[in-house]
């Protein structure tokens, strides 16, 4: 990719704030539960989980509403949930979010699709379903199709997220592919099943390989293989565009008048989990941010390549896409946004590694600080280090401070191979990066006390420990500062 190109891409991604997208789909709950194995139970030669914690988050279509708000756009997100402790869970989870317009219409008898996967030591154990398939009762789905064309009305951009759970039927899904066109508004189809009748007139559809063999029947193994199946759908069901994605081979954007595919993206895969959903979300912030569609393909490949070397159903965010197009080289590599270390030490944590932490200024390295570092790496195996951006050292140390800048004090850092991640934070303390992180370990040094150290009792509330490093006599930063300017 050329320089201009990237830059012309990193230019559409700083657009993404300026889409708003309408979701329209199932709903459905997602539910992960962690743990550990060590023994099989007697009972039956199957293992037995001893649980540490359980995480819920949106999935199906709200995946795809998760994805949205996460690439900075905004979204309004229509569909249904059952009247069960699930849909509640599923409604505050949605409802939670900034930047979504939730109409999730509760169907009173219906059952929540409810997704559990159960893992240990970062192995898919088990995953056990709870749903309910069947199409919404008429007047229902006429209440659904109203809203929906007024929430179309208000944005640019809708999604139909279809999982075949009851939600987009044929006949919403008519309506609704009608009414966008009466609006001038595009549609986005994620599609589901062996009849894409109901699709008819959709203005991007973007199956996976398997979704696309389903359709025809024709064999798609081959780059020419998924082009004629492709090209077979666009003339039967009059869409405009298939974005197909294909796994290790990348994807393919094939239109009436172009071909094009984009090479895959993803160095490592660790998780597919969700990937469909990051894709079209990505498409779909994109459009709606009037990016060209080839354009927009290729932010979605990139996207898609993003979350599958992430663990669990993860999201790409701008940050992510962004150093994905122009990647940092050599140390720069392991400074990251707050998020990212958040979700590379949950990576960690699956793996069995302990997460250490520290943080500081680090104004003007020293071997007080090199020292403070080496022993803080030897309490944990994957290290940490949170530093205070510019504002938040003026705050705390006088206008003149720091020495440095923070895009240069996290670069020294980086180079240091006691840490494994840098990453900056705005407020005075770090507790809500330490909320974020999550980590086994916090460690400060000596001169501090277990009650002076700060996120040490929320460190402890999830099992972490608090660290104390020795240091080194007649080294700190006040002391190196006083030197270099006397």
């Amino acid at each position: 990719m050329t320089a201009e190109a990237t830059a012309d891409l990193g230019q559409y991604v700083k657009r993404f704030n300026r889409a708003s997208v309408l979701v329209v789909g199932d709903a459905m709950l997602d539910r992960y539960v962690y743990g550990t194995v060590t023994r099989v139970s007697p009972e039956a030669p199957v293992p037995i989980l001893t649980v540490t914690r359980e995480v819920a988050m949106p999935g199906g279509a709200g995946n795809v509403v998760r994805n949205l708000i996460a690439l900075d756009a905004a979204a309004a997100f229509v569909s249904v949930v059952g009247d069960d402790q699930a849909g509640s869970d599923l409604t505050g989870l949605v409802g939670g979010q900034e930047r979504v317009e939730p109409w999730l219409l509760v169907h009173g008898g219906r059952t929540t699709t409810l997704k559990t996967r159960y893992i240990a030591q970062g192995q898919h154990l088990i995953r056990a379903d709870r749903e309910e398939t069947i199409d919404l009762p008429a007047k229902l789905a006429e209440r659904l199709i109203r809203i929906a064309l007024d929430a179309m009305a208000a944005t640019t951009i809708t999604v139909l997220s279809d999982y075949r759970k009851g939600v987009l039927s044929e006949d919403v899904c008519a309506a609704l592919i009608a009414g966008a066109k009466k609006l001038g508004r595009r549609i986005i189809v994620d599609p589901k099943g062996r009849d894409w009748e109901r699709y008819r007139g959709a203005d991007v559809v973007t199956p996976n390989r398997r979704e696309l063999h389903e359709a025809t029947g024709l064999n798609v193994e081959s780059e020419a293989g998924v082009v004629a199946a492709a090209q077979v759908l666009l003339q039967r069901y009059e869409f405009g565009a298939l974005l197909v994605t294909r796994a290790e081979d990348g994807m393919s954007l094939i239109t009436p008048t172009e071909i094009r595919h984009y090479p895959a993206e993803a160095r490592e895969v660790f998780d597919v989990s969700g990937a469909g959903d990051t894709v079209v979300a990505t498409l779909a912030a994109a459009l709606a941010a009037e990016v060209p569609l080839a354009e927009a393909a290729r932010l979605a490949n990139i996207a898609g390549g993003i979350v599958v070397a992430k663990v669990g159903t993860a999201v790409a965010r701008p940050a992510d896409i962004l150093a994905a197009i122009a990647p940092a080289t050599g140390a720069l590599q392991k400074v990251v946004t707050p998020a990212a270390a958040a979700e590379m030490a949950e990576r960690w944590r699956l793996r069995g590694y302990r997460v250490g932490f520290t943080n500081g200024c680090f104004d003007l390295l020293h071997p007080g600080h090199v020292h403070l570092l080496e022993q803080c790496r030897t309490m944990c195996d994957r290290l940490i280090v949170g530093i205070n951006s510019d504002a938040s050292v003026q705050r705390l140390k006088g206008p003149t401070r720091p020495a440095q800048g923070e895009a240069a004090r996290a670069a020294v850092l980086a180079s240091l191979a006691s840490i494994d991640l840098v990453c900056l934070f705005e407020d005075d303390t770090p507790i809500e990066l330490i909320r974020l992180i999550k980590p086994d370990v916090l460690i400060k040094g000596a001169d501090y006390t277990r009650e002076t150290v700060v996120g040490a009792e929320l460190v402890e509330s999830w099992g972490g420990a608090v660290a104390l490093a020795q240091l080194l006599p007649g080294h700190s930063t006040t002391a190196t500062l006083a030197r270099l300017r006397g």
